[in-house]
């Protein structure tokens, strides 16, 4: 074991002999040596033995592995001092491993230390990107789940950072490659990152990357398997899912495999969707995601069929009017209950794709089953234009810091959905029904177009999902607008409210099932 004389006296033979430096084996040994010595000895090791490693190639794993133990020890400055110098050893052949090195010491719980690794690997991904992804991925794909999961989100963070140089259409290539790897087998969460990272890759901004995306989130959502809405995880994935492929979707990129499935598969199913988020209104999640894709839906095969269920499904929300008795007043106890969130999105789905059969209200129904739909958009229109005028003279002359309050916040909403139905309603009483007036979703931004923008939409409020950010997707604060049950009902203080973020489906195992078991331990 060499003490610090001994290290110093070797470095100055190695540092003195300049070029004839690989010709000093037995100096490097010793300094190699110095990992088993004392705090002082491993500190000195730590900075020499980095410094004359690529002079004495066929020592590189002892020194490799020197260096590695000193990444291990006990006292955190000689382990910090060792992680810095990693990079040094990123030499040729030996890149990969160290990447590998880096990945698993990404698993410190030191944020120095952490530092000190992302800092080392996104050094040495600027020298060879490829090695280093092989590193990461191996990693991903084989280590624990506590480096699989930081591993993950390194790529999701830092891949953002890097120069254009760095980020070749190869290199991208290679994590689309890898990527398509570990989608074989993710959590939602994991899901949701490799979405964030293969979107912000700048090859797959194009038409067909957009679309080589959907189809990756396609066959996330097994959209050829039979949906069950009775589980959980079946209903939890699909959310997820076509929460992804939302944002991809526009009028080269279409969402028709989504709507279909939505169509034939989940709307049939509304009624009895299970889902593992507790205060979720799972019914109204799905219709607003159906009504966002619609937008963007192609030629579909079965059109006519699937807009009978998404138009018997709006029926079911479209109540008739109430019986009256002979003295003209209302048989019954009770108005039906008007839920406008839910006709918003029902309503506008069924405009978008009506536009693809515009007979079909004409020539597809019967005299009687139009005659029965006449009635109760009517029905509709009437309590729409009882709460518009009390939402409008509720918000009247209220601007800036009086419409932040959340009771003014709530009217707002309920004002754009009402409007939305409003417009949609008289486009279908034309003589023969329009669909030509568009609107934007009361979830969804305003967005204006201004003149030579490259990615304009038909129209402005067309119910465009936005551009996704590189920040990850975000969804706005949903707000559930349900009106008095009255007919003529002034009261405004029955507007309920639900506010979510983020709908988030975690559960323990991966591939919204479970992983294989996966080696343990020490990897080097």
């Amino acid at each position: 074991m060499p003490t610090v004389e001994e290290l110093y006296r070797n470095y100055g033979i190695l540092a003195d002999a300049t070029e004839q430096v690989g010709q000093h084996k037995d100096a490097y040994q010793v300094i190699l040596d110095g990992v088993k010595g004392g705090t002082k000895e491993k500190r000195l090791a730590a900075q020499f033995i980095p410094k004359f490693f690529k002079h004495f190639p066929e020592l590189a794993d002892s020194a490799i592995n020197a260096q590695l133990d000193l990444c291990e020890d006990e006292d955190v400055s000689i382990r910090r001092q060792a992680i810095k110098e990693l990079p040094q050893f990123a030499t040729g052949e030996n890149l990969p491993r160290v990447a590998d090195i880096l990945t698993q010491l990404l698993q410190t719980d030191d944020s120095a230390e952490f530092n000190l690794v992302n800092n080392a690997l996104l050094s040495i991904f600027k020298m060879d990107a490829k090695g280093t992804l092989g590193g990461l991925f191996s990693q991903i794909l084989q280590g624990e789940d506590i480096v699989r999961e930081r591993a993950i989100k390194f790529l999701s963070t830092k891949l953002k950072t890097l120069p254009d140089e760095v980020l070749t259409k190869e290199v991208e290539e290679l994590i689309l490659t890898e990527s398509k790897k570990v989608l074989e087998d993710v959590t939602g969460e994991e899901f949701v990152l490799f979405m964030k990272i293969l979107s912000g890759l700048k090859s797959l901004q194009t038409v067909s990357g957009r679309q080589q995306l959907v189809e990756l989130v396609a066959e996330q959502a097994d959209l050829e398997q039979t949906f069950n809405p009775s589980d959980p995880d079946c209903v939890d994935r699909l959310l997820q899912c076509t929460r992804q492929a939302v944002p991809l979707f526009s009028k080269n990129v279409h969402s028709t495999r989504f709507v279909t499935y939505f169509c034939e598969q989940v709307l049939p199913n509304l009624s009895t969707l299970t889902t593992p988020v507790e205060g979720l209104d799972i019914q109204l999640e799905v219709l607003k995601l159906l009504a966002e894709m619609s937008s963007f839906c192609g030629d579909m095969e079965k059109l006519e069929t699937n807009l009978r269920k998404l138009f018997d499904k709006l029926l079911e929300y479209m109540p008739l009017p109430p019986e009256e008795a002979e003295n003209g007043e209302n048989a019954g106890n009770e108005e039906p209950k008007l839920q406008f969130s839910y006709v918003e999105c029902l309503l506008y789905s069924f405009h978008q794709l009506g536009r693809k059969l515009p007979d079909f209200l004409t020539a597809k129904l019967n005299a009687e089953k139009l005659k029965d739909f006449k009635i109760r958009l009517q029905y509709f229109a009437r309590g729409l234009q009882v709460y518009i005028r009390q939402l409008r003279l509720a918000l009247q002359g209220k601007t800036g810091e009086a419409l932040k309050t959340e009771e003014n916040k709530i009217k707002v909403v309920a004002l754009k959905i009402t409007n939305n139905i409003n417009v949609l309603i008289k486009d279908l009483f034309h003589i023969p029904p329009s669909y030509k007036s568009t609107v934007t979703l009361s979830w969804k931004p305003v967005q204006k177009v201004e003149m030579g923008q490259k990615r304009a939409t038909e129209d402005t409020t067309s119910g465009s999902p936005p551009k996704k950010s590189p920040a990850g997707p975000k969804r706005d604060a949903r707000q559930i607008y349900n009106p008095p049950s009255g007919k003529y009902s002034s009261n405004l203080s029955n507007f309920n409210y639900e506010q979510r973020g983020a709908f988030r489906g975690s559960r323990g195992a991966r591939g919204w099932g479970a992983r294989g078991n996966r080696s343990r331990g020490r990897l080097y």
